[in-house]
């Protein structure tokens, strides 16, 4: 059987980029089990209430739902329980630095299966209040809103 190759999204925390903003953006390896990585494969995760924890050294994904696999049986595993996040001690080093600040958190982005390895991107992030929210929608829009214009002026529409 040939090997998996590029890149298989699994799930993706789209409301993450809504409610934080992104500082610095992780690619990590996950520890999981047989019946986890089967789960995946079939497209089956959710990162809605996900986070990582640092705990001794160690990065842990936390609140990150992973469902039974369907076909397992006694050997299932637990559908939210923490799992270890693979980096290089010079990330996991630089990661601690930052959470000693307020207001700063991990959160997942996505979750997705590169070259057939499961791989979780986390993010360094800061809480925005609704206000900040606002104005970033704003931003969005007037950006859209310029880009448009400038794209109906190269097609000679105005």
């Amino acid at each position: 059987m040939p090997r998996e190759t590029g890149r298989k999204l699994v799930a993706q925390n789209k409301k993450a980029r809504y409610d934080y903003s992104i500082e610095d953006v992780y690619e990590a390896g996950m520890v999981l089990t047989g019946t986890e990585v089967k789960s995946l494969r079939a497209g089956r995760a959710s990162l809605v209430d996900g986070y990582a924890t640092l705990d001794d050294g160690e990065l842990w994904l936390r609140g990150v739902h992973i469902p039974e696999y369907t076909q397992g049986t006694w050997t299932n595993h637990e559908p939210r329980r923490a799992r270890k996040l693979l980096l290089h001690s010079e990330e996991i080093r630089r990661i601690a630095l930052k959470l000693r600040e307020s207001g700063i958190t991990l959160v997942p982005l996505s979750l997705y299966f590169l070259d057939g390895r499961a791989k979780v991107e986390i993010a360094v992030a800061r809480g925005r209040k609704s206000y900040d929210k606002r104005q970033a929608i704003a931003e969005r829009d007037s950006k859209r809103e310029t880009d448009r214009a400038t794209g109906r002026r190269t097609k000679g529409l105005d």
